[in-house]
């Protein structure tokens, strides 16, 4: 397919804010693109150049951007504000005839090689083929690159809706999403998954499993009100800490044996341990003495899942807020002098070439038994096995002491559920006894106002909070929060929405006009609140409102994997249960 087919879509896409209208354009383009150009549309189309674990950035700003574009461009950027706008207008002016008409392949390695293009000197050459690549292309083609260029593609929809459409592409309805996001759970490779179900054209056929250098998007937990609700849908179960920690997800490679490097090298980018967070983003550099406890302590290949967290002399697990103080891009090695970190696994889902994701939870426990070595660094999750409800109550209570946020419960004979959430897992936690609200809520930052008074040294005064809601592949909002902050944390929010700043409110977003911000941001940062209960709400387009929201921490998660409306819902249903 050729890249000015993708860019004529592309602004189809743009012109449109039905959800709906999107699924049937993207299964269009989809349903026209072979299999190798089916992987390449599933990223370009949100702007990435690969899969959003392992996109490479390009390094090109705006600044840099109109210096390719020539001295022109600079006056026509002040008067538009967008790159993109600017360049079909300068490619329009001057009516050249192309020499030749790309394809997605090509556009897509000149892309890579932009990104790939480093030190001495890097700004002439990105520049160069910059111009370059734009002069190979039409106007409306050379839009839509300097948009993914620049990271400022806006297109309105995420994975999920790409999902939609692949089961618009196959049956013409969402009746194969349910299939085809379980592929994608267990392989998180938006395009892979594409390029597999255009090879296959029937998704029974595809069996995805586990694979090193790909992350499997994290189970989950539901809720229990109480000790007596556990016992009650499990019985007999094993029953672990639940630890207010950094959740990881390690990959290691520790033999060569046949082609498996060969095979996953390039995922691996020549390190044989990668370490995933919850959002599937890359943090394996953030934590080097973890990867040298992993690289230490276990033997053999695997995909194993665990808690990251500071642990005090004393052996008592520390705050969060001590843990999270890690997760950063410098200062890494005094950091990591500083708050040394243990993880504490809890799962395997991958040993050497078996998927361990459909054995049961106490076969993949004996296999992690097996599979940790002795040292520091790598420790087992604190668990027992309870036959009574009693114990449940008892090893609640001995996991607070120890400084956790609780328990999970997990079913003895569960599956590892990718991207799931049910009562194969069950978390009971501390706050749960402290609030008539049931957990705590994970939002989206959507938006936010000027600041006023002491607050305008910040330049917010408060900020808005929604939930995901599915159906839509959007957010809809249940609080505005102007209090609870310390000083510290409205800096470190202003920088987080700085980076995540749009122009305009983005087409996923369902707002009511009371609740209209002065400055929108991307879906992109992912906050812990925590609130004394949820009531009903009209100003609110969820439905709900939050009752004294207040901050509790930023969450390393997907946008997607932040709290649903079903799961208000359910929260709101063990409320009133509590009263």
């Amino acid at each position: 397919m050729k890249f000015a087919e993708l860019a004529r879509y592309l602004q189809k896409l743009e012109g449109t804010r039905s959800r709906n209208e999107m699924t049937v354009i993207l299964a269009q383009l989809f349903g026209q693109a072979n299999p190798e150009d089916a992987r390449l549309i599933a990223y370009l189309s949100q702007g990435r150049l690969g899969p959003a674990y392992a996109s490479p950035d390009t390094g090109v700003a705006d600044k840099m951007m109109v210096k390719a574009l020539g001295p022109e461009a600079e006056k026509l950027f002040k008067k538009r504000g967008d790159l993109g706008l600017v360049v079909e207008k300068l490619k329009n002016s001057k009516l050249q005839k192309l020499k030749t008409n790309l394809d997605i392949k090509e556009v897509h390695q000149k892309l890579l090689e932009i990104a790939g293009t480093g030190g001495q000197g890097s700004q002439e050459r990105k520049q160069e083929l910059i111009r370059k690549l734009l002069d190979e292309l039409d106007a409306v083609s050379a839009k839509y690159a300097v948009k993914i260029i620049l990271g400022k593609l806006r297109t309105g929809f995420s994975d999920m809706t790409v999902l939609d459409s692949l089961s618009w592409m196959l049956a013409g309805d969402k009746s194969q999403r349910g299939e085809i996001e379980k592929i994608y759970n267990v392989r998180a490779d938006l395009g892979e998954v594409a390029k597999q179900i255009k090879q296959t054209k029937n998704i029974k056929q595809i069996k995805m499993e586990p694979e090193i250098g790909t992350p499997v998007l994290m189970a989950r937990a539901e809720r229990a009100k109480n000790p007596g609700e556990i016992w009650a849908r499990n019985g007999r179960c094993a029953v672990e800490y639940k630890l207010d920690g950094l959740r990881i997800q390690a990959h290691i490679m520790k033999s060569q044996i046949s082609n498996l490097r060969s095979q996953i090298n390039s995922k691996l980018k020549n390190s044989n341990i990668k370490l995933f967070s919850r959002g599937l983003e890359d943090v394996t550099h953030m934590y080097p003495d973890i990867c040298e406890g992993l690289q230490k302590q276990i033997k053999h290949n695997c995909i194993v899942e665990g808690e990251m967290i500071a642990v005090g002399e004393n052996g008592r697990f520390l705050a969060f807020q001590e843990t999270v103080q890690r997760k950063r891009k410098y200062d890494i090695a005094a950091m990591a002098k500083k708050v040394p970190l243990k993880i504490y696994l809890f799962d395997v889902l991958l040993l050497n070439k078996t998927d361990m994701t459909h054995r049961t939870n106490m076969e993949r426990w004996e296999e992690l038994e097996k599979l940790v070595g002795p040292g520091r660094v790598v420790k087992l999750m604190p668990r027992i096995q309870i036959e009574t409800e009693i114990e449940i109550e008892k090893y609640f209570k001995q996991a607070l002491a120890a400084g956790t946020e609780g328990i999970i419960a997990k079913k003895l004979d569960g599956p590892y559920q990718a991207g799931a959430r049910d009562f194969n897992w069950i978390k009971y936690k501390k706050s749960y006894t402290q609030s008539a609200l049931a957990d705590t809520i994970d939002a989206v930052v959507m938006g936010y106002d000027a600041g006023q008074g002491k607050r305008a040294g910040f330049g917010i005064g408060d900020f808005l909070i929604g939930v995901y809601q599915p159906d839509l592949d959007g957010f809809v909002t249940v609080a505005k929060i102007g209090t609870g902050l310390t000083d510290t944390e409205w800096r470190e929010l202003k920088l987080k929405l700085q980076s995540a700043k749009t122009q305009n409110k983005p087409e996923n977003y369902k707002v009511g006009k009371q609740m209209e911000c002065d400055h929108w941001v991307s879906p992109k940062i992912v906050v812990e609140i925590l609130a004394d209960e949820i009531t009903r709400s009209p100003m609110h387009s969820s439905g709900y409102a939050l009752r004294f929201p207040r901050l509790v921490t930023f969450r390393e998660k997907k946008p997607e994997d932040s709290t649903t409306v079903a799961e208000i819902k359910k929260m709101v249903k063990l409320q009133q249960e509590r009263r």
